[in-house]
């Protein structure tokens, strides 16, 4: 007996065009699919991608916030110990010192730590009236050995102004201002701190005769 099949039954341009056409559906199949493999593969790694993203932020943020207050306590300890007429006093003033900028360290710490349990800031900052110069002053006694040991001298301009702000946050911020001043400032320069009123605002100002940045970077800065 013999069975006579559709393929056998046609001619050779149908097949041909049979295939073809099999051919088509299969490869458009297949681009769909990939398509589709592609995108969801891509909006589930989205997730991994943005999270990497902030774990390089938070590195970076980490180790250049706690960068400054270490170099300065380094510092600090290093002139001391260079100083062979400090008596008992000088000593105790400077331990006193050291011991300020471990406690700010320490508040450091916790507020890195913070970053990690609170993400994209969802418990909002404290915000306090407070005196922008104190802060600022508090800023100056922390950097002022980095100043001292490239003979920079720092001028501070600034007119007493209460504004709302968070201190830690605002303090650091100045902190690290303060240190790349210092950074790419030559020995023996100048930084001036100028700190005054704007309407409803303030406006602080940090001068230095380093090297600036160039103009095509300024841009980027922020």
């Amino acid at each position: 007996a013999y069975t006579l099949s559709l393929h056998d039954a046609l001619p050779i341009s149908a097949k041909r065009k049979l295939a073809l056409n099999l051919l088509i559906v299969n490869g458009i199949i297949l681009a769909v699919s990939a398509l589709a493999g592609y995108f969801l593969a891509g909006k589930t790694l989205k997730p991994i991608e943005a999270a990497m993203e902030e774990q390089k932020r938070f590195i970076a943020d980490a180790s250049h916030e706690l960068r400054t207050p270490l170099t300065a306590l380094k510092t600090s300890i290093e002139v001391g110990l260079k100083d062979k007429k400090l008596d008992i006093k000088q000593v105790k003033n400077l331990i006193k010192e050291n011991l300020e900028e471990v406690e700010s360290l320490i508040s450091l710490s916790n507020k890195l730590l913070s970053l990690v349990r609170y993400q994209n800031n969802s418990q909002g900052l404290i915000f306090e009236k407070m005196e922008i110069q104190t802060l600022a002053q508090k800023a100056l006694k922390r950097i002022s050995p980095l100043a001292k040991k490239k003979g920079i001298k720092i001028t501070v301009k600034a007119q007493d102004i209460l504004a709302e702000v968070n201190p830690e946050s605002f303090e650091e911020m100045l902190l690290i201002f303060l240190d790349n001043a210092i950074k790419y400032t030559p020995k023996g320069g100048k930084i001036t701190l100028i700190i005054r009123p704007r309407k409803k605002h303030f406006v602080l100002k940090i001068t230095d005769t380093g090297v600036g940045i160039a103009k095509k970077d300024l841009p980027h800065i922020f």
